[in-house]
């Protein structure tokens, strides 16, 4: 079997379409009701996941809460949309600039990347998957991309795809997330 190539519109030009439509799916009210992530394609199909274990939102709860901490003079969000050359992905949690929210204005979604975005993976997410929203997100402008397991080890990557050790834009963030209490 032969390997296919897809080559995908730049981010740029993506993006007057990605708001848009993610600009609908917001305003559609059955939507609204579904439980679980929404995301769009290139195409602006609905790609939907569903809801994920606790510990998926305890230790992105945790990522949040530490990066808030860490970061005051920005914005941490959770379950962020951003316009990719993909379609619109939500990052688990993202942190942007005061900069980097000027752009974004009163838009439904990031028409570039947040500096840093953090997925917390699931057991149910690919390693192909993961890496291809890691190169959507740097491709959007993302400076990093942070990766928390199941047990709260983070990974910290650079827009060349290397891991770095600690992250360059919050070298106190810790290279192990606990979930507090029982």
């Amino acid at each position: 079997m032969s390997s296919l190539t897809i080559e995908l519109p730049t981010q740029q030009s993506q993006t007057r379409f990605n708001l848009a439509r993610w600009a609908e799916v917001l305003a559609d009210p059955n939507l609204n009701k579904v439980e679980g992530r929404v995301e769009t394609d290139r195409h602006g199909y609905i790609i939907m996941s569903p809801p994920p274990a606790a510990n998926h939102g305890f230790f992105q709860g945790e990522v949040y809460f530490v990066l808030r901490s860490l970061m005051p003079n920005g914005r941490v969000s959770t379950e962020c949309p951003i316009s990719t050359a993909d379609g619109v992905r939500a990052a688990d949690v993202a942190w942007a600039s005061p900069e980097c929210l000027e752009k974004l204005g009163g838009r439904v979604c990031f028409p570039i990347s947040p500096e840093i975005c953090v997925e917390v993976v699931s057991p149910s997410n690919s390693d192909m998957e993961i890496e291809q929203k890691m190169a959507l997100y740097f491709d959007a402008g993302a400076q990093e991309v942070w990766l928390c397991s199941d047990k709260g080890k983070i990974q910290f990557f650079e827009g060349t795809g290397q891991e770095m050790p600690s992250s360059r834009l919050c070298p106190q963030f810790p290279n192990v997330v606990k979930l507090a209490g029982p």
